[in-house]
């Protein structure tokens, strides 16, 4: 984060990490080894939002679209709102995460950020509350891409994943085989699976 930043800071106060080890020891050196931890608390909460946002997003949107369009479009329509709602949620979060990650001691050797909250309203005080929406655009795209290709690999995988491994039907009884018995075929070992084009 912080050799990210460093190029939009006057000369004047750029740390000027040579590389990533430099970067490590340097902190450790001038700031304390508790500074690798810097921001710990908003980069755990902003996860535990993305992952519940991303995942149970994704899974809503597809249950409301289903009815509407299938395959590859609904898992990239499904993908996209999962996206885009978790980057609004999230980008806040990850403004004031970067901001306490990346700020330097107080005169004084007091810290500017002491916490997600207090960081997220200094910031909408200080410069407005449309400031922690800043780069959404990039955000967006970023977010909303990776959420688009995770999921559309995770429908392929899973749908690949069923031809392969075929599930095995339990041991019926007589009514029930009789019933299933157009629906099932030889799997080769001995088992019989479903075969899913002849279900409803």
């Amino acid at each position: 984060v912080r050799m990210q930043a460093d190029g939009q800071l006057p000369p004047a106060e750029r740390r000027n990490y040579k590389n990533i080890f430099s970067g490590l020891y340097r902190i450790a050196l001038e700031d304390g080894a508790h500074a690798y931890l810097a921001g710990a608390a908003p980069t755990v909460v902003r996860a535990m939002v993305v992952n519940m946002l991303q995942v149970g997003g994704y899974d809503v949107a597809k249950t409301s679209y289903k009815p509407h369009i299938s395959g590859v479009p609904l898992h990239i329509c499904s993908a996209l709102t999962s996206g885009f709602v978790y980057s609004v949620v999230t980008l806040p979060l990850d403004t004031a995460k970067t901001r306490m990650q990346n700020q330097k001691p107080l005169p004084d050797g007091t810290m500017a950020y002491t916490s997600l909250a207090q960081t997220i309203g200094q910031i909408a005080r200080a410069e407005g509350p449309f400031s922690l929406m800043n780069g959404f655009g990039p955000y967006f795209t970023r977010c909303g891409g990776h959420t688009v290709f995770m999921f559309l690999f995770m429908e392929q995988y899973k749908k690949l994943a069923d031809t392969c491994y075929p599930k095995a039907i339990p041991p019926q009884s007589p009514k029930e085989q009789d019933t299933l018995w157009n629906r099932v075929q030889p799997a080769g070992n001995g088992q019989r699976v479903v075969n899913t084009n002849t279900l409803p």
